[in-house]
């Protein structure tokens, strides 16, 4: 799956729409859980998200001047869940701060072209049990091309919480397991991909050498590699993959795109914490 580049076909009428307040909540903190007998912390969970204070709701946004572009749209469903909302509002604040810091930069001046912010959000799971967002966009602040913006959002609506990777396979022996599983697949695309192009000898060595160095760092056995996923569902509703995504530049050169690969439910489960277990398919 590429990633489309920044519009730059955005509507500059005079109409300016600010970005929905984000709410600024105390940050509850919780007492952590005692160790377990054999002294090891216990693992991770999803938390509730703070939502205290006026709830977010998203809106989308343009916004154009000689200086900067922005483009933002949600599904409205997203607003039906507070802390998502809210999730999603927090991370679209974090890129356009990153957006304005490069502009503010200027002074009295302006870039050559216009700076932008494109993102897209999109609800690509809604169940009782469990709601997805994809987040896929660019941010240019000058440049050969826009910088990939890639997310995923995980919410539990009946926890009222966002479902990180770490906390849903909590040890190092499960990530080694996801680790080599998708390096192994997309060790064999790559080669394939090298057979194809019917590359002469020195060429399609090289390219398998470079590619799969960046497929190993990219897929180090870490719950941060594989921070952004959403679950593959059955007709009733389970789990029965993990797909993993990667921006441009993890497992692959920017050419590449944004790739992805699904990691099966028999494969995982051994390793799921015993809280998210019932939201797999067996």
């Amino acid at each position: 799956m590429s990633l489309a580049p920044p519009s730059r076909h955005l509507s500059r009428h005079a109409s300016l729409v600010l970005v929905a307040a984000l709410a600024l909540a105390a940050c509850q903190r919780e007492t952590p859980p005692a160790p377990d007998a054999a002294g090891e912390p216990p693992p991770p969970v999803a938390t509730p998200a703070a939502t205290a204070g006026a709830p977010v709701e998203l809106k989308d946004v343009i916004e154009s001047n000689d200086r900067y572009v922005i483009g933002i749209s949600y599904p409205a469903a997203v607003n039906r869940h507070p802390g998502l909302a809210k999730a999603l509002s927090d991370y679209t604040a974090a890129e356009r701060a990153e957006l304005m810091q490069a502009v503010d930069a200027f002074g009295n001046d302006k870039p050559s072209a216009p700076y932008e912010l494109s993102l897209a959000f999109e609800q690509v799971v809604d169940t009782p049990q469990i709601v997805a967002v994809a987040a896929d966009g660019s941010r240019y602040t000058g440049g050969a091309h826009g910088q990939p913006l890639i997310a995923r959002f995980v919410w539990l609506p009946q926890q009222d919480a966002r479902l990180t990777a770490a906390a849903l396979i909590p040890g190092a022996k499960g990530w080694q397991t996801v680790s080599d599983y998708v390096r192994e697949q997309l060790h064999t695309a790559v080669v394939n991909r090298a057979d194809e192009d019917e590359l002469a000898p020195v060429d399609r060595a090289a390219l398998i050498k470079s590619t799969f160095r960046m497929i190993d760092e990219g897929t180090e056995p870490d719950a941060a590699n594989f921070s952004e996923f959403v679950p593959v569902l059955d007709a009733a509703g389970r789990i029965t993959a993990l797909r993993f995504v990667f921006p441009p530049y993890q497992v692959g050169p920017y050419a590449d795109g944004t790739q992805t690969m699904d990691v099966p439910a028999a494969l995982l489960l051994p390793h799921v914490a015993p809280a998210y277990a019932e939201l797999f398919a067996r």
